[in-house]
């Protein structure tokens, strides 16, 4: 099984939704709400010590509770002694509604437990919808009580959670169990803590192996996490957004929609309302091929080959036009698996065309505003064109460690910065590009070194404290002769000790040819962990902010991915006259970078590959400067 594969660990959680028979401990609130939820579930309810009632039969203890009943459910109290019983008697599956005073030390039972959580996870779910199921994940009922209301307006919610304090049973684990589930057409995740980030990506992973897109609204992070979160979702298939709403429309949206068949989106109006042509322009505004098409039939629309989504926005209600209208949709999405979309503008939102007709339908995708349609088709033609594509990054990483770790390790000093030297070499055990260099003592040796790199040199001051080598004129560059070498390397001491900087030496480097300087970083994020983020480096650094990051592991199709969210492609590119730059070679030190990540990730603090010169294509790219910063030793 390849690393962060969850083959074979998903929990069966299917008597959360779906119980065979129900028992009920203890005597809090939401006790009702339980009953009537297990009932209507056509499941048996057993009261533990509790109160008969209607559908309600009595059991002495836990040990005498039939074999079949495969969900507990712990009404207030501490939960624990209840839970180590209920482990003995072979219960799968428990939920812990109220507080809780012990809910760290819910993991590791032979009981699974969700919660501590609220009555919400018991509010009934209807049978009598139709079309692909949307699953929903949120943290309390209030969180999730506007996807819940999307039975009213037709969707069918085909699973529902709650997950509360996540003392056991996490979000992740719960999206990875409704990935597996038949009719499940996409996930909404409504995130408020991150327990357990990388499990979660691996859900995430799991749900895109599956084709089951993922629709999260993350949790509010540290502003300097934030790009790091959105970036790691999105690697891993899941479609952040940025509100409720956006949440509720977009993962609507998804779970109806079919992949397009073609990029194409045509707005259609019938010619009445005028509303084709600003959607049109505000939906290429976002980047999206959309054309207005007022007034051709919908079938024509429908049958174009290079339409793969049509678009109606109705601004107001006109009965009897608009009766039509809902119809002639509502119809029209009957006869095709290519998406339909409507936005209903009216402010009232009780007409009978948008209550029976439109949301009538399962096959429609509707919205109320244009704002929230334009930014669930983007979503949704951003995450197809990824899925179509998608290749596991756990398959790719690496199960042993390599040879280039084994060189590396020894280099690295706990708690130390690494001198440029020691940093260039641990670039060069894992096959980057560095310049030719050696690291002297003394004048003679500086001579000596730049005969065999070959003139014109670099001299550097080289230690691991130093910062500001350049404004403290530690730096000389296009040395062409012994005699400078020998001047620049006494020029450097004397500057050194002036400035009571105590070096390892001078480094005697090879003069490379300038091209596009970048910069690969390695960073640690403490949700994440270890990161790997490209963007501008040397002077570019100072003057444009302009990165993209991810986390490990990842693939060449993410690497490359990187450089092209990165407004710096186009020097890549040639942009300006200058030849194509070697982004090939890019793609491959960002690569080299990412395994330094996967292997040395949890002994480095940060690592920066600055700059990185990328040359004429076919010319490779050349680390010109590195350092490095070792994480202090663990404690044994």
């Amino acid at each position: 099984m390849a690393p962060g594969a969850l083959a074979g660990s998903v929990p069966e959680l299917g008597a959360l939704f779906r119980p065979r028979a129900v028992a009920l401990l203890g005597s809090g609130d939401g006790r009702d709400a339980v009953v009537a939820w297990a009932l209507g579930r056509g499941a048996r309810v057993y009261a533990v010590r509790g109160e008969a009632a209607a559908g309600v039969r009595p059991a002495g203890s836990v040990a005498e509770l039939p074999a079949d009943v495969d969900l507990a459910v712990v009404l207030g109290g501490d939960p624990l002694p209840v839970l180590r019983q209920l482990a003995d008697a072979k219960v799968p599956l428990a939920v812990a509604l109220g507080p809780s005073a012990s809910t760290d030390r819910l993991r590791g039972g032979g009981t699974r437990v969700l919660g501590p959580t609220d009555a919400a996870q018991f509010q009934p779910l209807r049978d009598d919808l139709a079309g692909p199921g949307l699953a929903v994940v949120v943290p309390s009922g209030p969180a999730g009580r506007h996807l819940h209301a999307l039975q009213e307006l037709g969707v069918r919610v085909s699973h529902w959670a709650v997950t509360g304090g996540e003392a056991d049973l996490t979000a992740a684990d719960l999206l990875a169990y409704c990935a597996e589930q038949p009719g499940v057409g996409a996930v909404a995740l409504h995130l408020d803590t991150l327990r357990d980030a990388p499990a979660l990506l691996r859900a995430a992973d799991h749900a895109a192996r599956h084709g089951v897109p993922v629709v999260a609204l993350p949790a509010p992070v540290d502003p300097a996490t934030a790009p790091v979160l959105q970036a790691a979702l999105r690697q891993h298939g899941v479609v952040p957004v940025g509100s409720p709403d956006q949440l509720r429309d977009t993962a609507v949206l998804l779970a109806r929609a079919r992949p397009p068949r073609a990029e194409g989106i045509a707005v259609y109006d019938d010619g009445s309302s005028g509303a084709a042509a600003p959607f049109a322009a505000l939906a290429r505004a976002a980047g999206l091929p959309a054309e207005a098409r007022p007034g051709a039939p919908l079938e024509a629309l429908l049958a174009d080959p290079g339409t793969g989504l049509v678009v109606c926005p109705v601004p107001a209600a006109h009965p009897p036009h608009t009766d039509l209208l809902a119809r002639a949709l509502a119809d029209a999405a009957e006869t095709t698996d290519k998406p339909v979309c409507v936005v209903w503008g009216s402010p009232d939102g009780t007409e009978p065309a948008y209550r029976k007709t439109l949301l009538g339908s399962s096959r429609l995708a509707v919205f109320r505003t244009t704002a929230n349609c334009v930014a669930a088709l983007a979503a949704y033609a951003a995450h197809h064109r990824r899925a179509a594509g998608h290749r596991s990054p756990y398959e790719e990483a690496p199960e042993t460690p390599s040879p280039s770790a084994r060189k590396a390790r020894p280099l690295l000093r706990p708690g130390h910065r690494l001198s440029e030297h020691a940093a260039k070499q641990l670039l060069r055990a894992y096959g980057i590009r560095v310049p030719r260099e050696q690291l002297v003592t003394s004048a003679a040796a500086a001579v000596r070194a730049a005969a065999q790199i070959g003139y014109p040199v670099v001299l550097k001051a080289s230690a691991p404290q130093l910062s500001r080598r350049a404004e403290l004129g530690l730096v000389r560059v296009g040395v062409t002769s012994a005699s400078q070498v020998r001047d620049t390397y006494r020029d450097l001491a004397e500057i050194a000790r002036y400035d009571r900087v105590d070096l390892d030496g001078v480094l005697v480097c090879q003069m490379v040819e300038r091209g596009a300087e970048l910069s690969v970083r390695v960073g640690h994020d403490p949700l994440f962990g270890p990161t790997v983020t490209l963007g501008p480096g040397g002077a570019l650094a100072e003057v444009v902010a302009d990165t993209a990051v991810r986390v490990p592991p990842f693939g060449e199709r993410e690497a490359r991915s990187m450089l092209d969210e990165l407004r710096l492609r186009r020097l890549l590119d040639g942009t300006g006259g200058g030849p194509p730059l070697d982004a090939d070679a890019l793609v491959e030190a960002v690569l080299r970078v990412r395994r330094i990540a996967l292997e040395l990730g949890g002994e480095l603090a940060e690592l920066a590959v600055d700059p990185l010169v990328v040359r004429e294509r076919g010319q490779g790219a050349v680390a010109l400067g590195a350092h490095a910063l070792c994480r202090p030793a663990t404690p044994a």
